[in-house]
């Protein structure tokens, strides 16, 4: 087996099981490491690559962005190619994670990377379902495997303090909500709506509470998620909008930020919106498959509001995330499944059942080729 052959998870269409085999990692790099993998969550962009539903997706492909694992190559110019701090500087031996972005342009030129907002940059390559820039065009593979290799710029050393099975998905899932709540001034003497309360809301809930939010609503269809909401996880009330007659109206202009990560199409975004005050913020990072829902211009006229989106965060982003993570104590809601299972955990994933989210582990005895 040459160096460059690992061996994964590999889904072939859509609709099959992942079967493990070998695949081709990108050429080595001089700015690249390579990592044993030990943990890889189960993030809501998996499904929606895996079966094509966003675009059709770049098979054989090689899921999972929540990466966790020790490096075990450096490449020679390591050190002069991340915008690390000394003490952050990726060693051999170190446990570091890898998130939804493993590349970009990094020239001084693009708005983006200059202003360190690599995730907006247009030469983005994805984790996995995407292509490196190289001559070759090299295919970029995920953490459903046992190691993986990039740009040593989107890799970050994990504290000491964070468990790797729950730093996992702060890597993708923690960081898209943590992202749009630092960005939008979440923080002591605001209010904030947290849009559903699952794999991403449930984060989103906890670092609200962990930036010192005065009040963090979780908003659902039901009630069956509030104790999770209030009692486990802090927030200091719930909405549930199919039980609770008039809920726009009566908690209408309560909230200076709402963060939504329902992912359907018909959700009541004109509600939604009334929840805000005047000036207040409305940031989508659910992507769903089929279009919004409309809404009026009054809806934005009457208070000012606006309506943004926001991706996963950039490396300063993640950097932060960690630091806040660490010194707050703010772990996800996991459940961990051994890497072999991992055909069982998307079907669990896609039905629901995750509480709130999968983290696939590497055990020493893997599937066998």
């Amino acid at each position: 087996m040459s160096s460059d052959t690992f061996q994964g998870w590999v889904a072939h269409d859509a609709t099959s099981p992942l079967t493990f085999t070998t695949f081709t990692a990108k050429p080595f790099e001089p700015t690249d490491i390579e990592i044993d993998i030990t943990h890889c969550g189960i993030c809501g962009t998996d499904l929606h690559t895996l079966r094509s539903g966003w675009a059709p997706a770049d098979y054989p492909c090689v899921l999972g962005h929540e990466i966790i694992g020790t490096v075990r190559r450096l490449g020679s110019a390591v050190s002069s190619s991340t915008s690390q701090s000394q003490d952050e500087t990726i060693q051999l031996g170190d446990r570091v994670g890898v998130g939804a972005q493993s590349a970009s342009c990094l020239r001084a030129d693009c708005d983006a990377c200059a202003d360190g907002q690599e995730n907006y940059c247009t030469r983005i390559t994805g984790t996995y379902n995407s292509r490196y820039r190289d001559g070759a065009k090299s295919k970029a593979h995920g953490g459903y495997a046992t190691r993986w290799r990039g740009p040593a710029h989107f890799a970050f050393k994990i504290p000491s303090t964070l468990p790797s099975a729950e730093a996992a998905p702060l890597l993708c899932g923690g960081v898209t909500m943590f992202a749009p709540l630092r960005k939008h001034g979440a923080g002591p003497g605001k209010s904030v709506g947290i849009v559903g309360i699952g794999g991403l809301g449930h984060m989103g809930i906890l670092f609200a509470k962990a930036m010192g939010c005065d009040t963090v609503v979780g908003i659902s269809r039901t009630s069956s998620k509030q104790a999770d909401a209030v009692t486990g996880l802090g927030a200091t009330g719930f909405i549930a909008t199919s039980e609770e007659k008039n809920w726009a109206r009566k908690h209408s202009r309560t909230l200076d930020l709402i963060i939504c990560t329902v992912d359907a199409a018909d959700m009541p975004l004109g509600g939604y919106l009334r929840l805000l005050k005047l000036d207040g913020t409305f940031v989508q990072v659910g992507a769903p498959e089929q279009p919004l829902p409309a809404l009026t211009a009054w809806s934005l006229i009457q208070k000012s509001v606006k309506v943004t989106g926001s991706s996963f965060g950039s490396p300063e982003d993640i950097r932060l995330m960690l630091r806040l993570a660490a010194e707050k104590r703010v772990v996800p809601w996991i459940q961990k499944r051994a890497m072999r299972e991992v055909n069982e955990a998307l079907g669990d994933m896609h039905n629901g059942k995750a509480r709130y989210r999968y983290v696939l582990e590497n055990g020493e005895a893997q599937a066998k080729l």
